[in-house]
Order: structure tokens, then sequence, then C-alpha cells
């Protein structure tokens, strides 16, 4: 499918490079944009040839600025809550998506920009990114998971105090608040996330998903629940061939050649 709305590239060390491609409008998020990121990602989730994946912004000046303010003024009660719970959903989806995913944030990521960045696994951000969540400056609230995921990501009062005040941070703010994993120079970012896709693509497909879905479940499963998780997932990593490699690849001293 071709998209308006995104640009997406598979490398040879099967990475996915999803760019958001509308530097006109920042990359504003817009109906047809969630659509094609749940088509695209739908169709990411099934390849084969992709074992990790990184979300970016087109341009020097935005990740994703946000909703498309022309068509959230447009919603009244009914309609908003639908509008939500489609964005919820595409980025459930990401978030879900059983492959590594990692944001790399060059500029604007406000709103549902941040929102999106949340729903990543990993995020990485260039020097003159921007963070925030100012719904609360429009008379609504963060729609597309962010009272959710940022309180769980940072804590609840410094989520209410961003949430609140709609006040926008910078990436050293971003990255001593622990939103950011790491901040780097804007010619740095994407041979820097590059660097760390290539890394975890090497690794087993199969295995990333387990260690995906047991480090995920600590936002939905009390501790013991989670442990028990890991045990049956450890369990069922000891039983494939890309255990057998690895641990024998160790022992021979050698690079392991997963077949996943």
């Amino acid at each position: 499918m071709i998209y308006e709305n995104l640009l997406v590239e598979i490398t040879t060390e099967k990475i996915a490079i999803v760019t958001l491609n509308r530097p006109e409008k920042l990359n504003a998020l817009n109906d047809a944009t969630f659509d094609e990121l749940d088509h695209c990602f739908s169709g990411l989730q099934v390849n084969d040839e992709v074992k990790c994946v990184i979300i970016t912004g087109s341009g020097e000046k935005a990740f994703v600025a946000g909703a498309d303010i022309l068509e959230l003024n447009r919603q009244n009660k009914q309609s908003g809550s639908v509008f939500s719970s489609k964005g919820q959903g595409v980025f459930n989806k990401i978030e879900q998506l059983g492959k590594p995913v990692i944001a790399a944030i060059n500029g604007f990521a406000l709103g549902g920009g941040c929102e999106l960045a949340l729903s990543c696994h990993i995020r990485y951000a260039s020097d003159n990114a921007k963070f925030g969540q100012p719904e609360i400056n429009l008379g609504i609230i963060p729609g597309y998971g962010g009272t959710q995921r940022l309180a769980r990501l940072i804590n609840v009062g410094r989520a209410l105090e961003l949430i609140l005040s709609g006040r926008m941070i910078d990436a050293e703010e971003a990255l001593k608040i622990g939103l950011v994993n790491k901040v780097f120079e804007k010619s740095e970012l994407m041979p820097k996330t590059m660097e760390l896709a290539s890394g975890i693509a090497s690794k087993s497909s199969g295995i990333l998903g387990y260690a995906l879905s047991a480090t995920l479940a600590t936002n939905s499963l009390d501790l013991q629940s989670g442990l028990d998780l890991e045990s049956e997932l450890f369990g069922i990593a000891c039983g494939t061939n890309d255990f057998q490699e690895g641990t024998s690849a160790f022992l021979e001293k050698r690079k392991p050649v997963f077949r996943e």
C-alpha cells in the first residue's frame, strides 16, 4: 500500500523505519494518518522480514506536534470518545506489536506526539526535542493514552505536573525525569537509533517477543503474577532452537546465529 502520510523503509538488517510525513503540518496526527498507522503496523506485525521498528518524523522541526486541531475542533461529547478510542487503539497496537519499537524524537513531541512516543518501548531524542501534554490549554485532557502511560513511566506526581500545567519541557529535562532514554545531537539521533536497532535485530525474534511480553506485563500484573509469567516464558525460551544456539555459541566462544 502506498501511504500519503507515512514513509516506510525496511532495511537489509530487518529494521522498519516508519516516518510520519506531514512536515507542512509538523506531522500532526489526523484521521487518515491513524488509518495508515493502523494498516502499517498490522503489516509489520506479521512481516517476518521485520525484527525491530523505528518511528520518527520528517523534517527537522517535529516528531509529531500533536493532533490535527482542525479535526479536533469538530468533536462533541459522543464523537470525542470515539476519536479518543481510535487513537488509543492504534497506539495500543504499536505497544503490543510483539517487536521492539524505538521512537527517534526529532523536535516537537506534543500532545498526541508525546503519546505516540510513550507507546514506543524505547525513546531516543535529539537535543532540540520538546515534550508536553498541552491539551489542558485547549480545554480537554490527553486522549490517546497520555494520562495512563505518562504516569506509569515517570510517576503520578510528575505526570500531573505536566498534564495540569500544560507546560513544555526540553530534552534534558525529559531525560532527567525518565521520559526518554538518551539525548543526542540532531546529527547523531538516527545513527545512534539505528545502532541500537541493529543490535536488537541481531537477536532471536521469538526471544525478543518473550522479553517484551514479560516486561510490559508490569503494567497490568501484580508482582507474583508477573514472576509467574516470567517463569513460564523462561521455560518456553529454554525449549527453543535459538536457546540451544545462544548457549552453545557462548561456550564455543563464537557469535550466535539465530534462525528465528
